[in-house]
């Protein structure tokens, strides 16, 4: 297996969440009181599609390495759907579903800015360019499961007064 740097360890990594992000938002979907927010949930699920995309191409150009940091990333992956099963494993409300959410793409956003970092440090301008992208991205999803949450939050609470 190629030796990875810590930049390449992060773009597995990155890689692997943005594949889990398609099941986690796939599955928040199918949770009680989860089809109102059926777009936002949808277009979360696209945009991590388009970042493994993204990412997928950007790897493409790492020559040595494609096969090491795409079979880190399916680890990551796995990971990361295990870790959604056993949150949810027993949980259907959708307040549940958006709380797992928000710690997923939390950690997905700081996994970015990391990238973004090690880039901006390196001097490597495309890898900078995609993590500029991808943060944005992952703070609109946290600010929509933010939103979400809240929303839940209060229509439990003034059902259960």
């Amino acid at each position: 297996m190629a030796d990875l740097t810590p930049l390449d360890e992060k773009l597995a990594e990155v890689l692997g969440l943005a594949q889990a992000a398609q099941s986690a938002t796939k599955r928040v979907a199918t949770m009680e009181d989860a089809d109102r927010f059926e777009a936002q949930l949808e277009r979360m699920s696209r945009e991590a599609a388009e970042t493994e995309r993204r990412t997928d191409a950007l790897i493409d150009g790492l020559d040595g390495k494609k096969t090491a940091i795409r079979e880190m990333a399916r680890e990551t992956k796995g990971e990361a759907i295990e870790m959604m099963r056993t949150y949810l494993a027993d949980e259907e409300e959708a307040l549940d579903g958006f709380e797992f959410l928000s710690m997923a793409e939390a950690g997905e956003l700081c996994h970015w800015e990391i990238v973004q970092q090690m880039a901006a440090t390196a001097g490597l301008g495309e890898v900078r360019e995609l993590a500029d992208w991808a943060v944005e991205v992952q703070r609109r999803h946290i600010e929509l499961v933010r939103a979400a949450s809240l929303e839940l939050a209060r229509e439990e609470i003034a059902t259960a007064a």
